[in-house]
């Protein structure tokens, strides 16, 4: 079982109060597709539904209390395949982060690669903006994650809906998403060293550290 929203977590009504949640809305389609894609690798998520939309990283973070880098953006960009179709990919990218374009097409060995429109990201995952989740697509998808998310124990990331997430280790996450691990986001002129990302998520690919 993965982590759970503690009961006497700060949801209310006061100055700083957080989204109240509300009962998982397990029926909802978009919600049903990731419970079942976590459940088929064999791990059940604990997700809940806000009464209010959690569209943004800075919305996600506030709601469940967490820092800003614990949020996991799903982000769709998209190359061109052989037949002229658009190729999704998704980056799983920590909060405060953004994608390097040039970094992301050297990773994907392309050079057209783009950020994709709200409509192109819909039609492509089945899920609407802001409630893409990091697996659970309507169609095969490349996943790319950003190590910066190995920083912490766990993450958050977006469950079908706006306004639904859950919380899951980096490595678990990774498993889910199928995703491999490479730094494609920008790097800051002048940053201090981050604390070294989890190692397991550095297999194969290096840990070089990433910046959306």
């Amino acid at each position: 079982m993965l982590p759970a929203i503690p009961d006497d977590h700060p949801f209310g009504d006061g100055p700083g109060a957080r989204l109240p949640a509300v009962p998982p809305d397990a029926n909802h389609p978009a919600v049903q597709r990731v419970l079942e894609a976590a459940r088929r690798k064999g791990v059940d998520l604990d997700i809940t539904v806000f009464a209010e939309s959690t569209h943004t990283a800075e919305d996600a973070a506030r709601a469940v209390d967490v820092e800003l880098g614990q949020i996991v953006k799903s982000l769709v960009f998209v190359t061109a395949a052989d037949e002229g179709d658009l190729e999704p990919v998704i980056c799983l990218v920590s909060g405060p982060n953004r994608v390097d374009l040039p970094r992301l097409g050297a990773i994907l060995g392309r050079s057209d690669v783009r950020r994709a429109s709200a409509t192109e990201a819909n039609d492509l995952t089945g899920f609407v903006i802001g409630g893409i989740p990091p697996f659970g697509h309507s169609r095969r998808v490349r996943v790319i994650m950003d190590p910066d998310l190995g920083r912490f124990p766990v993450v958050w990331a977006a469950a079908g809906l706006p306004r639904a997430v859950f919380p899951v280790p980096p490595a678990t996450l990774r498993m889910l998403a199928d995703a491999v691990v490479a730094p494609m986001t920008e790097v800051p002129p002048a940053a201090d060293q981050p604390s070294s990302p989890d190692p397991t998520l550095a297999t194969g690919v290096g840990a070089a550290r990433a910046a959306d």
